[in-house]
């Protein structure tokens, strides 16, 4: 009796979840895709999964599994400082994305330790050639927003300066970041009233910020500075090295940072570092999408992602839900440095008319289903599937 009742019940179970999974595709339309696994990879439901769309911000899982293969988990960036016959200061960056305020003053302070007072500093030379330059990154524009900073392989703050008007004029709206005169100047010039601006690349723009906030900062730890902020080149056979500073984060905490705010930025870094890794410096968009092509043959035997950067951001991306799920399952031992919240691991994709979301669910009974869904018919979103979708695997 009590067999014949547990598949009484298990068989209402089943229908109840198959009329949800239907009312669950009615929402996917010619233009979307929807693919979700079991906790033993049983595809539970699917509809258009092979349908190549552009898939937003979820492709940062998939650059950010590229960088943990590539550059492993240990791995740190560097920025070196050397000191040459003209008693210049040289900085040469190798792609670190968290070159922040912070960070620079710490690294400040212990150069001032290295140099002390007595020492003259003329120049500070910055040095970005890790990168080749100018670097175009596929839907990137020229824009002053946060999301269109340029990469580089030496950049502060992401390329961004922060900062609000008062009636007395623009002021930092950062503690930790001073509004240099240089920055400063380029916000008159376009006169906005408050946010981020982004130094370009445009006559090295955004390496010669990077050296004036170092310039900043040794002043204020007490290094004595002559001379100005000039673009050049370390001679490693004739100068010396006096730091090298290892970065504080490693590579999944870049990670985690990246994915929670979506930095676009940061992303497309790792991604260029991956193809340093495989191929040798200089970085550029085209060494790293070789090396992220192959490792996708390679580990997840996708031989046809259309990838033309790492962030999301260009819509001539193009991926399949069952591409992403492919990914996902690679993922999983990293779901944590995802976005939690209550039973779901998730990261999120938007543009204009595009909304995508891929992630992982906690299954009641052990394990995670995962799951990827990718609107791309204006005016939807994936709101109503997400909530239908988390309601039937209660």
């Amino acid at each position: 009796m009590l067999a014949v009742m547990s598949l009484l019940v298990a068989g209402n179970i089943a229908e109840a979840f198959d009329t949800d999974s239907q009312k669950i595709k009615a929402l996917i339309d010619p233009q979307d895709s929807i693919l979700v696994a079991d906790p033993v990879g049983k595809i539970i439901i699917a509809k258009n999964e092979r349908h190549k769309l552009v898939p937003a911000s979820i492709l940062k899982i998939f650059t950010s599994l590229g960088a943990l293969h590539y550059l492993g988990s240990d791995f740190r960036y560097i920025t070196e400082f050397f000191i040459d016959h003209n008693s210049n200061l040289i900085i040469k960056g190798y792609g670190d994305p968290l070159l922040i305020s912070e960070v620079v003053s710490l690294i400040s302070r212990l150069l001032a330790g290295l140099i002390g007072s007595t020492t003259i500093i003329n120049d500070i030379v910055v040095d970005d050639s890790y990168f080749n330059q100018p670097l175009t990154i596929p839907g990137i524009s020229t824009s002053t927003q946060p999301y269109d900073a340029p990469n580089g392989a030496l950049c502060v703050n992401f390329n961004t300066v922060f900062f609000k008007r008062t009636k007395s004029g623009y002021i930092s709206a950062e503690a930790q970041t001073p509004l240099l005169p240089y920055a400063e100047k380029k916000i008159k010039l376009l006169k906005p009233k408050n946010g981020r601006i982004v130094m370009s690349h445009q006559e090295n723009e955004n390496t010669i910020y990077a050296g004036k906030l170092f310039r900043y900062f040794l002043a204020y730890h007490g290094v004595n500075l002559r001379g100005t902020v000039k673009s050049g080149r370390v001679d490693q056979s004739a100068d010396k090295l006096i730091y090298r500073y290892e970065s504080r984060y490693t590579l999944p905490q870049i990670i985690a940072k990246l994915l929670e705010h979506s930095n676009n930025f940061t992303t497309n870094q790792l991604l260029i570092s991956c193809g340093i890794k495989m191929f040798g410096p200089p970085g550029n968009l085209e060494k790293g999408l070789r090396a992220l092509a192959n490792f996708a043959a390679d580990s997840l035997q996708i031989n046809d992602m259309a990838i033309v950067e790492g962030s999301g951001i260009s819509r001539n991306n193009r991926v399949s839900a069952d591409q992403m799920l492919r990914v996902l399952a690679k993922f999983e031992p990293h779901r944590a440095l995802m976005r939690h919240r209550g039973r779901e691991y998730y990261k999120t994709g938007t543009l204009q008319g595009i909304s995508t979301r891929a992630g992982y669910i906690a299954s009641g009974g052990g394990g995670s289903y995962r799951y990827v869904v990718m609107i791309n018919t204006p005016g939807k979103s994936t709101r109503p599937v997400m909530r239908k979708l988390l309601n039937s695997l209660d």
